[in-house]
């Protein structure tokens, strides 16, 4: 009786705290509690034995009507694991995801903020780095390795090799959670080197010599994303610059290497990205301008032939 009873929702809650609880990172599973949540607005009375192909879509339609087809597809994943399980238990006579349909509204267009060379020197300039450490330092640093907010959080003394010019990113500080922490890296590509330039490195060892080898330079109180975003913003519009945040400070050391004339391999090394294709995608428009000035020194050079 039980099994014909039981919720979707309730199943689903049940399945995420069983076999998603402690395998996959705390932000993974903030996504699949997400989606419960979705899925318990969209069918809070839906008996998981009634769970139909037709029943599926729409719930999937509901979801597609406030949500990308991307993310659609991610609530499907998430789902769809679930009642594969359902199915093998005996839960359901019949697989309700076979041929199913994945919509979703329009993306909206994602043009990556970032700054010129010359709104970087300007807002690098605009930093007071009279104390070490400050906020000013932690756009400092991100600005000229391009490292995550929380990689650069998780900055020791001992990730900073000053003979060889480069910054261990082995780690990062977990800035969402009030107790904060040391984290691993978002992947195993994001285990890097990144190399970093004499001048950086002469401020560093100016300023990090009496720190303790093992203790975060910039996370000695909890330091939460919005405040240095605030910070920027404030820089920004003193200075009349484009307004971005600190993953905009990212996006700005990508694109000056990419407008540089850095290959897209190592610029996607240097990020840390899994693989070449989320930078490609990212910097889309930036690659697509570089072709253009490419186009137009090939016909040059052909034209002189």
């Amino acid at each position: 009786m039980r099994k014909k009873q039981i919720l979707l929702q309730d199943y689903f809650a049940q399945w995420i705290s069983v076999y998603k609880d402690g395998a996959v990172r705390e932000r993974t599973l903030e996504k699949y509690w997400l989606s419960y949540r979705h899925l318990k607005k969209i069918a809070p009375d839906l008996k998981l034995v009634d769970v139909t192909r037709l029943e599926y879509q729409q719930i999937l339609n509901t979801f597609a009507k406030t949500h990308e087809k991307a993310t659609t597809m991610d609530f499907h994943h998430q789902l769809k694991a679930a009642l594969m399980d359902a199915y093998d238990e005996g839960y359901l006579k019949r697989d309700p995801t076979r041929k199913v349909v994945v919509k979703g509204k329009e993306p909206s267009e994602k043009k990556a903020k970032y700054l010129n060379e010359f709104e970087l020197k300007l807002l690098l300039r605009h930093l007071d780095l009279s104390t070490f450490p400050s906020f000013d330092w932690l756009i400092l640093v991100i600005a000229k390795t391009g490292l995550r907010f929380g990689e650069a959080l998780g900055i020791t003394k001992n990730n900073i090799d000053l003979e060889h010019q480069t910054i261990n990113v082995d780690k990062t500080w977990d800035y969402k959670s009030y107790s904060g922490g040391f984290r691993p890296t978002k992947n195993t590509s994001s285990v890097r080197k990144v190399s970093i330039d004499w001048k950086l490195a002469m401020q560093l060892n100016r300023v990090i010599q009496d720190f303790p080898d093992d203790k975060p330079l910039f996370a000695q109180k909890r330091v939460f994303n919005s405040t240095v975003n605030n910070i920027l913003k404030k820089y920004c519009e003193e200075l009349g610059i484009t307004v971005i945040s600190v993953h905009g400070l990212r996006h700005t050391h990508a694109s000056l290497l990419l407008f540089a004339g850095v290959s897209i391999a190592s610029v996607a090394k240097r990020l840390g990205h899994a693989d070449m294709t989320t930078t490609q995608q990212t910097y889309l428009h930036i690659i697509q301008e570089l072709e253009n000035k490419d186009n137009s020194k090939i016909m040059q050079h052909l034209a002189s032939l």
